[in-house]
């Protein structure tokens, strides 16, 4: 199954039909929801192994920083990206939401990893 982003305002995000209003994580195979980080608006490399990211198939990681684009992603996350020869986009979460469905539409194996608020 194919996820995709139906729309995206501050504070919700709708995912193939279905309404999210927590941070969330999309990978090519499973939607995580309630997406919580050591810090709310930093995202450390232990935000995205915790919960399994690095175990997915994925070339692409897309990151929606909020509406504002308040949330940081660290240095030690991009180290980590690189290393493993995985693209990056960082950007507020609208600009991401559309890089995300771009990206799908070009069957690139992406996550989208989205800051819903600030």
């Amino acid at each position: 199954m194919k996820f995709k982003i139906d729309e995206y305002t501050f504070g919700k995000i709708v995912v193939n039909g279905r309404e999210y209003t927590r941070d969330i994580i999309i990978t090519p195979s499973r939607i995580i929801d309630n997406w919580w980080r050591k810090e709310g608006h930093k995202v450390y490399l232990e935000d995205l192994v915790k919960y399994g990211v690095f175990n997915e198939d994925f070339e692409y990681i897309v990151f929606g920083t909020g509406y504002y684009g308040l949330v940081k992603i660290e240095e030690e996350v991009i180290k980590e990206l690189k290393e493993r020869k995985i693209e990056y986009f960082i950007s507020h979460t609208r600009e991401s939401v559309k890089k995300f469905n771009k990206l799908v539409d070009e069957n690139v194996k992406v996550v989208g990893a989205f800051h819903l608020t600030c």
